[in-house]
C-alpha cells in the first residue's frame, strides 16, 4: 500500500492573539462603530485563540492591490515551503536526490511558472523531477493531494513523492470590503504551510501510516457556494451559510460509501481527521456523521491555535495524529470549493 513516511507542519514567526490582529483591522476598514462591533463579535465567535502571519500585523496596510500581494506571497511563502519541505525529507530520512514527484497546492497566490519551480531549485531536486503544481482545490487540497499522490504511486509502485502545501491567507486582505464573508475571512483564516513524503509500495522505506483509499465527491448546485471571486483587486472571499447544510445533506453517505468499500464500518474508526473549516463547519461534520463530543477534538485545537489554514489545516491536524500504534485506523477529510469533499482512510503501520 502507499505509505505515508511524514507529515510535518511550520507556521511563519508572527504569532498573535486573535484581538491582536481584531483591532487593527477594524482601525484599517475604516468603519462605524455599528459594524466594528459586528466584527468583534463576528471575530470573538470563529473559535481562533491566535494566529500566525508572514509579516507583522502593522505592514498589512500597505497591500494595495492584487500584483503587490501576489508579490508577497512570492516573497515570503518561499522560505515557507523550503522550511517545511526540508522537515518532511529530514523527518522521513531520505534527500531531494530521493524524490521522484513534487506536488505542489495553494489558493492564495498564483504565477506561472509556479512557485514550485522555484522550490525545487532552491532546494535542489532532480532536473527530472516530476512536478504537479494545483491551483483552485481550496480547503479541500490538503485532503485531495494525499489521495490524488496516492493514485500517481499506484502506477509507480517504485517512486517516492513529496506533497507541499502552502497558504497566505492574509495576503487576500481587502481593505474596500465590509462585507460579512470578509469579516468572517478575516477573522478566521491564518497562515502556514504542510509537506508530506509518500512512498510507493515497493519503496523499502518504513511508513507510519498508509493510505487504504478514498473518494472524491463533487455536490451539486453548489459553485455559488464557498470560494473566491478573483478580480483587480484580488481574491475576495466567497462564503455562503449554505455550507452547513450541503453537509448534512451529503457528507454521510459519502463517508460511509468510501468505508463499506474497504469492508469498514463507522464503529471501526479510531480517529477522526477533519479540516477545521470553523466551528459550523466542525458542528455540522459532527452532526452528519453522529460523532460524540471529543471526537474532532484535535480539528478544534487545531482551529484555536491558528486558525483555517486553508489546505495545509487538515495536515496540521494529521501531524498531530502522527503517534498512533500499529492497526490505528482514521478517516481524514476536507470541503472545498465546488462545493467538493475528499475522504481518505489510513491505517497506522
Amino acid at each position: 500500500m502507499i505509505g505515508i513516511l511524514s507529515v510535518s507542519p511550520v507556521l511563519p514567526e508572527f504569532r498573535y492573539a486573535q484581538s491582536e490582529i481584531t483591532e487593527p483591522l477594524v482601525e484599517s476598514l475604516g468603519t462605524d462603530e455599528k459594524t466594528a462591533a459586528v466584527i468583534r463579535r463576528i471575530h470573538g465567535a470563529t473559535g481562533v485563540d491566535h494566529r500566525s502571519l508572514v509579516m507583522p500585523i502593522d505592514e498589512y496596510r500597505a497591500i494595495n492591490d492584487f500584483t503587490h500581494a501576489n508579490q508577497l506571497f512570492r516573497e515570503h511563502g518561499l522560505p515557507l515551503a523550503v522550511a517545511a519541505t526540508q522537515k518532511a525529507l529530514d523527518d522521513a530520512g531520505v534527500t531531494t536526490g530521493d524524490v521522484d514527484y513534487l506536488f505542489f497546492t495553494t489558493v492564495t497566490g498564483v504565477g506561472a511558472p509556479s512557485l514550485d519551480v522555484e522550490l525545487s531549485q532552491a532546494m535542489g531536486f532532480r532536473s527530472d523531477v516530476k512536478r504537479i503544481p494545483s491551483f483552485g482545490l481550496g480547503c479541500v487540497a490538503g485532503a485531495a493531494g494525499i489521495a490524488r499522490v496516492a493514485d500517481f504511486l499506484r502506477g509507480d509502485p517504485d517512486a517516492l513523492a513529496v506533497l507541499v502545501s502552502l497558504e497566505l491567507c492574509s495576503l487576500t486582505i481587502q481593505w474596500h470590503d465590509v462585507s460579512m464573508a470578509n469579516i468572517v475571512g478575516t477573522g478566521l483564516f491564518g497562515d502556514g504551510a504542510s509537506a508530506l513524503v509518500l512512498a510507493g509500495e515497493r519503496r523499502p522505506e518504513r511508513p507510519m501510516m498508509s493510505i487504504i483509499g478514498s473518494r472524491s465527491a463533487l455536490y451539486p448546485d453548489s459553485t455559488e457556494t464557498i470560494g473566491w471571486n478573483i478580480g483587480s483587486y484580488g481574491l475576495r472571499l466567497m462564503l455562503t451559510p449554505a455550507v452547513p447544510e450541503l453537509i448534512d445533506r451529503h457528507l454521510a453517505s459519502d463517508v460511509d460509501a468510501l468505508l463499506a468499500a474497504h469492508g469498514w464500518g463507522r464503529g471501526d474508526v479510531d480517529e477522526w481527521i477533519a479540516h477545521p473549516g470553523g466551528p459550523r463547519v466542525l458542528e455540522a461534520f459532527s452532526d452528519a456523521l453522529d460523532l460524540v463530543p471529543g471526537d474532532l477534538s484535535t480539528s478544534w485545537e487545531v482551529l484555536a491555535d491558528m486558525g483555517n489554514l486553508s489546505s495545509s489545516a487538515v495536515l496540521h491536524v494529521l501531524a498531530r495524529h502522527a503517534d498512533h500504534p500499529a492497526g490505528h485506523r482514521g478517516v481524514l477529510f476536507a470541503l472545498g470549493p465546488g462545493v467538493s469533499v475528499e475522504i481518505v482512510l489510513l491505517e497506522w503501520r
